[in-house]
């Protein structure tokens, strides 16, 4: 017996399905800022004098890049209320989703800071700058620019990954495909749809992070 594709429930669940993918562009909003804030801040870190500051980034770094994403989310969001620590479910998610890209984009970030040749930093040393006005002004802004496509990635890839959120109770989109899907019983069409959201997600958030870079960071971003 074929199958016949039922998409007439579309029009009633087009406003949760509208909020799911809201909820997911908040997580990844809120994620990429304080993500890439942090990464360049361990970045630094990670290549100051201080030999135990450096190592404690290393151990940071290589934990939450060799554990499974999921359990990093379970620990936070069902690990710390027994020492008194209760999340709610958004705030854990978006800490959980924060503290893996950062581990990630610490690596990439510091990848672009290698990659500027230290000759920029010692001419502007010598003009009078200051050390965090030469890392600010100077190395920065080069080693973004280098590091660029690799950063857009891993934001497209953390966006993903929020659909692992939905673990705990976190209405964003593929929690809001698995009601629907439970409600309407047309999985494979509640899924294409969800599938393909997430797709224009990921292209808008590419062509988002292109036009951003190009107006900040000058021509040549791509």
């Amino acid at each position: 017996m074929g199958y016949s594709l039922d998409f007439r429930w579309l029009h009633d669940a087009a406003g949760a399905i509208a909020h799911g993918a809201a909820m997911t562009l908040l997580l990844i909003a809120c994620t990429t800022v304080l993500g890439i804030l942090i990464s360049i801040l361990l970045a630094a870190a990670r290549r100051s004098r201080y030999d135990l500051l450096s190592k404690a980034v290393a151990v940071y770094v290589e934990v939450i890049r060799n554990t499974p994403f999921l359990v990093q989310l379970f620990f936070i969001f069902f690990g710390l209320p027994t020492i008194g620590i209760r999340l709610d479910p958004i705030v854990a998610a978006i800490l959980a989703m924060t503290l893996n890209m950062a581990a990630y984009t610490t690596e990439i970030v510091g990848a672009g800071l290698d990659a500027v040749p230290k000759g920029q930093s010692e001419a502007a040393l010598a003009l009078g700058l200051r050390a965090p006005q030469v890392f600010i002004k100077v190395v920065l802004p080069q080693a973004l620019k280098v590091i660029f496509p690799a950063l857009t990635s891993q934001v497209v890839i953390m966006m993903l990954e929020s659909a692992v959120v939905s673990q705990i109770a976190v209405r964003e989109l593929a929690h809001e495909a698995d009601l629907l899907q439970a409600r309407t019983f047309r999985s494979f069409e509640t899924y294409l749809v969800v599938t393909m959201i997430y797709l224009g997600l990921s292209m808008a958030i590419r062509r988002f992070f292109v036009a951003g870079g190009r107006r900040v960071l000058g021509a040549g971003v791509s």
